[in-house]
């Protein structure tokens, strides 16, 4: 079993920063990616970026690279998403997300474990 609890979430301005965290605990060993997803209101939930747990490797869909940074620290068991230069458009509930799967995958549903989800809104 993995637990999540992803925070991080708020009310900023376009052009603001935010960083979400995502604490990690229960078997490490079987993880084999943690991904931030999000949701809009009447959209499907999509994929923002994805850490590989073993090797560390980063992935980010077009809309989140060179803006979003996701990061890991070992000692916190802590995954990070780091958002930067935030647009209306980024406006959505992000939840933190961890796969058994080995392989890198970025369609929801490959995601067995997930956090609550944190709210973040960007005004214009």
């Amino acid at each position: 079993q993995v637990h999540l609890v992803d925070s991080g979430g708020g009310l900023v301005q376009a052009g603001d920063s935010l960083r979400l965290s995502c604490v990690v605990s229960g078997r490490f060993s079987s993880i084999g990616a943690v991904a931030w997803f999000r949701q809009a209101p009447g959209e499907e939930r999509e994929f923002v970026s994805a850490l590989h747990w073993k090797v560390g490797s980063p992935y980010y869909a077009p809309s989140a690279k060179d803006r979003f940074t996701i990061s890991r620290d070992n000692a916190k068991n802590t995954v990070y998403l780091q958002m930067n230069m935030l647009k209306p458009e980024d406006t959505a509930v992000y939840y933190c997300a961890a796969t058994i799967d080995p392989d890198l995958r970025l369609n929801w549903s490959d995601y067995g474990y997930w956090g609550q989800g944190t709210q973040v809104t960007v005004s214009s």
